[in-house]
């Protein structure tokens, strides 16, 4: 039993040390590639079920994109509340401030609503994606 619970925290450090070596947003087959690339012989559900865990107690953060969750250790920002500006071709993620509670709350009330909790993502294309899909349309392959 003592051999399954040690395996069992060094699978789930492996993962943490692994999400915090990722700036961005990185889904869990990806990581879990990044990790047998490095050797590890980790699982694929492993990989999602420590990822799902962390999410559960707020290490990491989760969004989904494309159809697919996303996990990203946020490092100090994950204990307080915050929000992501994210690139939906690159991945890159930007940490923000949210806005007002108050206008939250107005929204809202002027709607009939009580808020409990929100959830706040903003999606888009960073500037240099922004670049490029601008230099594809001018050279008319539209890459």
């Amino acid at each position: 039993m003592v051999e399954h619970m040690t395996r069992r925290t060094v699978q789930k450090e492996t993962v943490r040390e692994a999400l915090r070596r990722t700036d961005d947003f990185i889904s869990a087959q990806n990581l879990h590639r990044r990790l047998q690339d490095a050797g590890s012989r980790i699982g694929l559900a492993t990989v999602y079920r420590q990822l799902n865990a962390m999410a559960a107690t707020g290490e990491a953060d989760t969004i989904r994109m494309g159809g697919e969750q996303l996990f990203r250790d946020c490092g100090e920002d994950a204990t307080r509340h915050h929000h992501h500006l994210v690139c939906e071709r690159c991945g890159r993620t930007v940490d923000i401030e949210p806005p007002s509670e108050a206008w939250f709350r107005k929204v809202a009330k002027d709607n009939g609503f009580t808020v409990s909790h929100h959830i706040l993502e903003i999606f888009g294309l960073c500037s240099d994606c922004a670049a490029e899909e601008s230099a594809g349309a001018d050279d008319g392959t539209g890459a």
